[in-house]
């Protein structure tokens, strides 16, 4: 579908988001075909303290490095990925300001029940924010694209593109929030049976989900700490997609994420919305945990 462009990018003598933004959607839905066409093989599945790696995740990862670091180099941009940020020193991208930031397989428990709700996230942080972001659905030929203050977008397998706008509902009774199947513990349940949105949708993958909210299908996404606390690259790029289509993504108290950190762990709550509401539905959160205790 996508073809190379035909010069030379010299990235730091003339940033360009937007040629910088067509190699990540090229590799992008290279990724997507290398998860399409493995997804019904032996996936030769392995365990590790994150979870399952499949082969799958390994070589949808190098695809993408290589088509970024074969366009972009490594010597202004750094490199932060799920399959290898424990394999190398985190002062090789901790130097960097431009970082990119990859989840090959986001979702790799659906992937392996063939569930089709899982994603790959590329994403561009800039002095710990993200500028540029991609996420890929696969299963439904679908392909999430922003750039800062460039707004977001959704391109179909056809080629074509249309703009992203999340919903404006704000009725909290009429707010869907879109949760996980498999990581709810009890004190996540325990505030959703308190929430003032009670409306729910289950989606696999984390960018599933931020997806759903940036085309109109849901509305609120809550996270908590713990032991499957949310990493750098399940959220840099679904966050940019999320807020360039109009909504928002903070802690609970507010404040803004931060990536390519020495822990790439994002500690705290967590909540993404259609910007409706979005304080009230931070403070909500926080008051009924405060009442639930440790």
């Amino acid at each position: 579908m996508f073809h190379y462009p035909p010069f030379t990018i010299h990235p730091m003598t003339d940033p360009n988001l937007k040629d910088w933004l067509l190699i990540a959607r090229i590799a992008g839905w290279q990724a997507a075909d290398i998860l399409l066409k493995t997804q019904n093989l032996e996936l030769n599945i392995q365990n590790s303290e994150d979870g399952p790696v499949t082969e799958a995740d390994t070589a949808a990862n190098a695809a993408i490095l290589t088509t970024l670091q074969t366009q972009l180099g490594t010597q202004e941009f750094g490199y932060l990925t799920e399959e290898t940020y424990k394999l190398e020193p985190s002062s090789d991208r901790l130097q960097h300001s431009w970082v990119w930031v990859i989840d090959p397989l986001d979702g790799t428990q659906e992937f392996i029940r063939q569930t089709g709700e899982y994603a790959v996230h590329i994403a561009l942080v800039h002095d710990h924010r993200p500028v540029l972001a991609v996420v890929v659905c696969p299963a439904v030929g679908k392909l999430y694209f922003a750039t800062l203050n460039g707004g977001s977008f959704l391109e179909q397998r056809d080629g074509t593109i249309a703009p992203l706008r999340v919903s404006q509902r704000h009725q909290l009774e009429e707010m869907i929030v879109v949760t996980s199947r498999s990581h709810r513990n009890q004190r996540f349940n325990q505030l959703m049976a308190r929430f003032p949105c009670q409306t729910q949708k289950s989606i696999g993958s984390l960018g599933g989900k931020i997806a759903a909210i940036a085309d109109q299908r849901a509305d609120v996404y809550v996270a908590l700490s713990g032991t499957s606390a949310a990493k750098d690259w399940d959220l840099a790029a679904p966050e940019l997609i999320l807020t360039e289509a109009g909504g928002q993504f903070t802690h609970f108290d507010g404040s803004p994420l931060l990536y390519n950190q020495k822990d790439a762990t994002q500690w705290g709550g967590i909540l993404a919305s259609n910007g409706q509401n979005h304080d009230f539905l931070c403070a909500e959160a926080t008051r009924i945990l405060n009442e639930l205790g440790d």
